[in-house]
């Protein structure tokens, strides 16, 4: 078991969780329960499931969980793509949260790997 919050890539998560909150206050009220759910809910999924994973009492229960996270940062990144193209989020907002995303992504891709190589 190990403290979630010593991982880099939750680190960033949790940044970014705070960002999207933050962008997706100002979405339109009538996308209260839709893109601005959807995308606040995938983008906390990263975090939480590094955290839920982090608890579990083997490496390979915890790549699991890291392999969910990496599926929903996928989610984020096709929201924000939406959300782009739908005029809620400019260009450079969405470029900006596109490089992180990728950027956790990597992290997320490496770190499934790490524990799949000390996994028995």
């Amino acid at each position: 078991m190990q403290d979630f919050r010593k991982l880099d890539v939750w680190q960033k998560s949790h940044a970014l969780t705070l960002k999207v909150y933050q962008v997706t206050h100002q979405f339109p009220a009538d996308e209260k329960f839709g893109l601005t759910n959807q995308l606040r809910r995938a983008v906390i999924s990263v975090e939480l499931n590094l955290a839920e994973g982090s608890s579990r009492g083997s490496d390979l229960d915890f790549r699991r969980f890291v392999q969910i996270a990496l599926g929903s940062a996928s989610e984020v990144e096709c929201q924000l793509l939406i959300a782009r193209d739908l005029g809620f989020l400019g260009a450079a907002s969405h470029t900006e949260f596109e490089k992180t995303v990728q950027q956790i992504k990597r992290m997320l891709i490496g770190l499934s790997q790490r524990l799949a190589a000390n996994s028995p």
